[in-house]
């Protein structure tokens, strides 16, 4: 029998320039103004896409690389996305928006507070994409950490909020219907001051936000990245919804998956705790020929191919690639402690001895598009790729894809038009809406309670 999934998108720019760079900019939208991302947010909906998670990034970085990550427009500018949300829940009645929230430079109280108006706002439809990026805390004053220990620092900041949103009590609010026949709103005897004092935060509660309705089954999303030993551990501990990248064969999606549902158990939680989406950046096309034909081309980059790719990791790197020499090596040491782990192990994918590898070599290899039909990439027809999200279901488990772009509507269109009526046809994607669209928010959607 088929296995129903989950389709989460990826806001991959992130609040800032929408179709900068290709000729659907000129379509007009101004990406400062809400209305390109009200559009887009309500044909994913109508996709019956679960959640839209917001790639953020607060820091312009170094001021070696400000030019780097401005002038392609993708590191930046960006507004902030926590903000853009009552927008995008004005547009939508189901869909739930997760914006990225950095546990090194937002106090947890605040986040708290945010997270808890933003999920009464929006009916339970609020959840938080947890990152760890050091290199952003000196903006706020905060000291920079190594990898392991920004984690253990995003781990006390999670058990915080979690902490903040449960100081109200079973009990507390007393006036649920605002008639209550004591004349009382709430009972503060039921609402405890939760002091917490650890190694990166000391925080007074208690949070002066309501409970959510359905209580703690109630509380916002936590969504994570991050597929080190670390990251995994984390999402078990933590996270609802843990956003996968990892090979796309049967083998290596069930071991994913397995390793996440360890960790929860590990963390004392149930393994069902967490949904798993794995990363599908697919390039969906209308023939098996145009296919062919956009491999083809793909395998032959020119220097010109090669900067390019070169322009578009270097933003995420803080490294600009492009200054270096095509044909020498660019080991993994060129780059701060801050960079991401799994980033670095994107960009030498493939390549067995990186510190003689020849950066012509590497981008050469990230250049290169495969076909899905033959398990070689992600360039298919909608039912070709509609095959392979239908086998991680059936044959590895997989909870659900996370397809991802800019939110723009003409990458949205060229995206899913012909992919979700594939997918609705073979039931791996839900034609009517979720469960408890109407009541119960994004929990409900996506765990069925």
């Amino acid at each position: 029998m088929t296995r129903q999934q989950h389709v989460g998108y990826f806001f991959s720019r992130g609040f800032g320039p929408q179709g900068w760079g290709r000729p659907d900019h000129r379509w007009g939208w101004d990406w400062r103004r809400p209305e390109v991302y009200q559009q887009a947010v309500r044909e994913l909906e109508q996709a019956g896409v679960d959640l839209l998670v917001v790639e953020d990034a607060v820091s312009l970085g170094s001021p070696e690389t400000l030019d780097l990550r401005v002038r392609g427009a993708y590191g930046g500018p960006k507004l902030d996305p926590l903000l853009l949300a009552p927008y995008l829940f004005a547009a939508t009645r189901r869909i739930a928006v997760v914006p990225t929230v950095n546990a090194g430079v937002t106090p947890p109280y605040l986040a708290a507070r945010q997270a808890a108006t933003l999920q009464h706002l929006s009916g339970g439809r609020f959840g938080l994409n947890v990152v760890t990026d050091t290199g952003s805390a000196r903006h706020v004053g905060a000291p920079a950490l190594d990898h392991d220990a920004a984690y253990d620092r995003a781990d006390e900041w999670t058990s915080l909020l979690r902490d903040l949103w449960r100081s109200w009590d079973d009990g507390a609010l007393v006036a649920t219907d605002g008639h209550a026949p004591t004349g009382r709103y709430a009972d503060g005897t039921r609402i405890s001051a939760r002091h917490h004092r650890g190694a990166y935060f000391d925080v007074t509660g208690p949070l002066n936000a309501p409970p959510f309705d359905g209580g703690r089954d109630g509380e916002p999303l936590v969504v994570s990245p991050g597929g080190s030993p670390r990251g995994i551990a984390f999402a078990g501990a933590h996270s609802d919804v843990q956003l996968a990248y990892a090979p796309l064969d049967v083998a290596s999606v069930r071991s994913y998956r397995e390793r996440v549902r360890a960790a929860a158990v590990a963390a004392g939680r149930s393994p069902d705790a967490v949904k798993v989406l794995f990363w599908v950046k697919a390039e969906v096309v209308a023939s098996r020929e145009e296919a062919e034909r956009v491999v083809a081309a793909s395998r032959h980059p020119t220097d010109a191919d090669l900067l390019a790719v070169a322009a578009a990791w270097s933003s995420d790197l803080e490294t600009d690639l492009t200054l270096h020499d095509l044909d020498r090596p660019l080991t993994p040491e060129a780059f701060g402690q801050h960079v991401s782990r799994g980033t670095l192990k994107g960009l030498f994918a493939g390549v067995d001895d990186p510190g003689s590898t020849p950066l012509r070599e590497v981008l050469t290899r990230r250049s290169r598009k495969g076909l899905v039909a033959e398990g070689e990439g992600l360039v298919g027809t909608a039912e070709q790729v509609a095959d392979l999200v239908q086998e991680l279901g059936d044959d590895a488990g997989s909870d659900g894809v996370l397809l991802s772009g800019d939110l723009h509507p003409v990458t949205l269109h060229r995206l899913l038009d012909d992919l979700v009526p594939e997918l609705r046809r073979r039931g791996v994607l839900r034609s009517d809406p979720a469960p408890g669209a109407g009541g119960g928010g994004a929990r409900a959607a996506l765990f069925g309670s």
